[in-house]
């Protein structure tokens, strides 16, 4: 099972930025996974500092939003951590979650990377630019962003 989710997430890399509604079903949706963390680990890459409470913050987002096994989950993040570092814009990704995902979950993912932001108590001025790219290119609202950012802020304050 390992061995396959793994041939299909390496074709699924090689594949991304031709992805249309046309794909399988299960094959779109591994797309989407894999958009979505590429995005969520863009913001653990800005801070110049790794902390293992952003990975986790990670894994906590991917686990809530898809419905995936720990092995799945260590896999996804690993090629989202390949992908983000051959990656030369957000536009791919965000094009894609902007074709299948509702406004809701959008907001839902600029949140995310704002929980991945505050996940190690700082806010680094290149995680802050990133998030800002990010919820533009998805067309998040400025409103939209300022409540994503207080909810996260607000949620990484009450676990703290």
């Amino acid at each position: 099972m390992f061995k396959t989710l793994k041939d299909l997430l390496d074709t699924l890399t090689a594949n991304l930025a031709a992805a249309t509604s046309a794909q399988p079903a299960q094959t779109a949706e591994h797309t989407l996974q894999l958009a979505t963390a590429v995005l969520l680990v863009e913001v653990m890459r800005a801070d110049p500092s790794l902390d293992e409470a952003e990975r986790d913050t990670v894994l906590m987002a991917l686990r809530g939003k898809f419905a995936l096994t720990d092995d799945e989950l260590q896999h996804l993040l690993e090629l989202a951590h390949e992908t983000a570092r051959t990656a030369y814009d957000y536009q791919r990704f965000t094009g894609l979650l902007n074709e299948r995902f509702t406004q809701p979950q959008k907001i839902r993912v600029v949140e995310a990377m704002w929980q991945v932001a505050y996940a190690d108590d700082h806010i680094h001025a290149h995680e802050h630019h990133v998030i800002s790219k990010v919820a533009g290119l998805l067309h998040v609202t400025h409103g939209e962003y300022i409540g994503a950012k207080l909810r996260a802020q607000e949620a990484a304050q009450t676990q703290g």
